[in-house]
């Protein structure tokens, strides 16, 4: 008895820790040099996530999407894949939060300032012209996570099997039209 009551407190904790942690919109349309992606992407750092950046540690987040061709006769084929990486840090010196993207840096004074940042992604590149088909049906799928296998090594193993380390959202799909205004 005393097994099952922890098996359920434990999926309880688990469904609260996902409930945290999703994607709330998402659409791909034409833009400048292809289609690009706009979403809207709702996360919280917990506690430990908090306090290890503020203490100098650098955190790295990836939003992945994949654009998939279905095919009758074989599997799906996958037409771009495509991932967004940041980094996000603590300078003590200056007392800010720096959010990186490539070659891109930002600073903000609040964390909370660069968290939302990362949470809206704005004409994002992620198909050229010509890889997806005018009128034919695409899949997409889209998701947010922490990319724990950048941590330092004592993190990582730190990470391995800590629900405090596992922030992220599950995948996300639609189908896609491209070609047609409005879809999504």
């Amino acid at each position: 008895m005393l097994r099952f009551v922890a098996l359920v407190l434990f999926a309880l904790c688990a469904s609260f820790a996902h409930a945290e942690s999703e994607i709330r919109s998402a659409e791909i349309v034409p833009g400048d040099g292809g289609y690009v992606l706009n979403a809207d992407i709702e996360i919280e750092l917990n506690a430990r996530l908090i306090d290890v950046v503020t203490r100098g540690v650098s955190l790295y987040f990836t939003t992945e999407v994949v654009i998939e061709r279905p095919r009758w006769y074989w599997l799906n084929e996958t037409v771009a894949r495509r991932s967004l990486d940041y980094r996000l840090s603590y300078h003590a010196i200056t007392r800010s939060y720096r959010l990186s993207v490539g070659n891109l840096h930002q600073s903000f004074d609040v964390l909370e300032d660069a968290v939302r940042t990362m949470q809206r992604v704005r004409n994002w590149l992620v198909a050229e012209p010509g890889v997806l088909e005018a009128g034919v049906s695409h899949e997409v799928a889209l998701r947010f996570r922490l990319d724990t296998s950048q941590l330092p090594k004592p993190f990582q193993v730190t990470a391995i099997g800590s629900s405090d380390w596992n922030l992220g959202t599950e995948w996300a799909r639609w189908t896609f039209l491209p070609g047609v205004p409005g879809s999504r």
